[in-house]
């Protein structure tokens, strides 16, 4: 059946990994549909190679924005405002090759359907990291191939490193990251699809498939990210945006998986810098002064 054609927009922050991105934007223009855009928002000149671009072999443009994953997401939407779907991809997530392909066909196949987020093959957040090699081997050797029938399932949020969106609910209702969550913007992605969720259904695809690279460069310290990890739960509890039984679920598995493990920390983790900024958030809470935003006094 012929597929209803949508606009639809590749948007990525990034910051301080040029190389990986132009990877990255090398490795999109081998998908069996192409974007109709791609639209790069770096913090510094720097992190873009032109070149990269200039070879990709669809329209493509760099907007300037702010450091912080959500301004920098914001700004990619202020430019995209006539797109149908925009598919927020990390710097550091490589797509499989029928990704967008398969991403057109659950939009067009299901109206209903507001927000859909991928199923990956590996995630080097949660270890050491990947190497572009080694991510890119794990997509050509995944013995996994759906098409885009494969099966919806319901999902409480959506997962930041690859994650599309239905636009015109987005505009007309001026849904936008929430800029109060600064830096690396921990759980601005669930704060995001849940304002969405009013408006249609969010759901998983086992059919739009890749591989995160959890790259370190970049990431927020120890402690500021141990710090966002309670502050900003309990800010969007405030804000209305979370349950407090999915926030309590997530500062719990936090704070006991940093205790657990700071006496024999993995290399890649800074368990203690974590547990601090837990202890710090915490204090502050009690002294109520907790706020997303002390991060940038830590």
């Amino acid at each position: 059946m012929p597929v209803e054609k949508l606009n639809i927009v590749v948007g990525i922050a990034t910051s301080g990994r040029r190389e990986v991105l132009a990877r990255n934007i090398a490795t999109l223009a081998d998908q069996t549909r192409l974007p109709d855009r791609l639209v790069i928002c770096p913090v510094q000149e720097a992190d873009v190679d032109e070149s990269s671009l200039e070879k990709f072999p669809k329209p493509s443009l760099v907007v300037r924005g702010p450091a912080g994953l959500p301004a920098q997401r914001n700004k990619i939407l202020s430019a995209i405002t006539n797109a149908d779907i925009v598919v927020f991809f990390d710097d550091d997530f490589f797509a499989d090759a029928r990704y967008i392909e398969n991403l057109e066909h659950i939009f067009a196949g299901h109206s209903d359907v507001v927000a859909v987020t991928g199923a990956l093959i590996a995630d080097g957040a949660r270890g050491p990291g990947l190497t572009v090699e080694e991510g890119l081997q794990l997509i050509h050797s995944d013995a996994k191939s759906f098409g885009a029938a494969g099966e919806l399932t319901e999902q409480y949020g959506t997962y930041g490193c690859n994650m599309a969106f239905r636009l015109k609910p987005v505009i007309d209702h001026g849904i936008l990251f929430d800029e109060n969550l600064p830096l690396y913007g921990w759980q601005e992605d669930i704060d995001f699809s849940l304002r969405v969720r009013p408006y249609g259904r969010i759901v998983n695809s086992a059919a739009l498939r890749g591989v995160h690279l959890g790259i370190k460069l970049g990431r927020t310290s120890g402690v500021r990210f141990g710090y966002s990890q309670i502050a900003n739960p309990i800010y969007l509890i405030r804000k209305g945006s979370m349950s407090w039984r999915h926030a309590g679920k997530l500062m719990w598995r936090n704070i006991a998986a940093n205790v657990a493990r700071s006496v024999f920390p993995e290399p890649w983790v800074d368990r203690k810098g974590r547990l601090k900024g837990n202890v710090l958030a915490l204090i502050d809470i009690i002294r109520g002064r907790s706020s997303p935003g002390r991060i940038l006094q830590l």
